[in-house]
Protein backbone atom coordinates (compact mmCIF):
# COMPACT_ATOMS: atom_id res chain seq x y z
CA UNK A 1 0.00 0.00 0.00
CA UNK A 2 0.71 3.49 -1.20
CA UNK A 3 0.92 5.94 2.29
CA UNK A 4 -0.99 8.68 1.83
CA UNK A 5 -0.21 12.64 2.30
CA UNK A 6 -0.62 13.63 6.12
CA UNK A 7 -4.02 16.19 5.51
CA UNK A 8 -2.79 18.55 8.40
CA UNK A 9 0.37 19.87 8.17
CA UNK A 10 2.56 21.73 10.67
CA UNK A 11 3.63 25.59 9.64
CA UNK A 12 5.58 28.10 10.31
CA UNK A 13 4.22 31.65 11.16
CA UNK A 14 6.76 34.64 10.75
CA UNK A 15 5.90 38.47 11.24
CA UNK A 16 6.47 40.70 8.16
CA UNK A 17 7.47 43.59 9.73
CA UNK A 18 10.07 42.46 11.75
CA UNK A 19 12.56 42.14 8.87
CA UNK A 20 11.54 45.62 7.67
CA UNK A 21 11.32 47.26 10.59
CA UNK A 22 14.81 48.97 12.38
CA UNK A 23 12.80 51.27 14.90
CA UNK A 24 11.45 48.71 16.60
CA UNK A 25 12.06 48.15 20.54
CA UNK A 26 14.61 45.28 20.27
CA UNK A 27 15.76 43.35 17.68
CA UNK A 28 14.57 39.92 16.18
CA UNK A 29 11.95 37.79 14.20
CA UNK A 30 8.43 36.67 15.45
CA UNK A 31 7.72 33.27 14.66
CA UNK A 32 4.96 31.10 15.59
CA UNK A 33 3.91 27.21 14.86
CA UNK A 34 0.45 26.19 14.29
CA UNK A 35 -1.59 23.10 12.30
CA UNK A 36 -3.54 23.56 8.94
CA UNK A 37 -5.46 21.38 6.97
CA UNK A 38 -3.86 21.51 3.61
CA UNK A 39 -7.46 20.41 2.02
CA UNK A 40 -9.06 23.23 3.10
CA UNK A 41 -6.42 25.50 2.71
CA UNK A 42 -4.06 24.75 -0.03
CA UNK A 43 -3.20 28.62 -0.38
CA UNK A 44 -0.26 30.40 2.33
CA UNK A 45 -1.70 31.66 5.77
CA UNK A 46 -1.99 34.91 7.28
CA UNK A 47 -3.18 35.62 10.34
CA UNK A 48 -3.12 38.64 12.78
CA UNK A 49 -0.94 37.82 15.69
CA UNK A 50 1.00 39.84 18.50
CA UNK A 51 4.69 40.76 17.80
CA UNK A 52 6.67 40.76 20.80
CA UNK A 53 9.76 42.50 19.44
CA UNK A 54 7.33 45.17 17.33
CA UNK A 55 4.97 45.00 20.22
CA UNK A 56 2.10 45.06 18.48
CA UNK A 57 -0.68 42.85 16.67
CA UNK A 58 0.74 42.48 12.85
CA UNK A 59 0.41 40.26 9.79
CA UNK A 60 2.04 36.69 10.17
CA UNK A 61 3.08 35.03 7.28
CA UNK A 62 3.44 31.48 6.26
CA UNK A 63 7.09 30.52 5.77
CA UNK A 64 8.79 27.32 4.14
CA UNK A 65 10.71 25.28 6.41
Amino acid sequence: MAKNKQIRVTINLECINCAQNLGKRCQGISRYTTRKNRRNTPIRLELKKFCRYCGKHTIHKEIKK
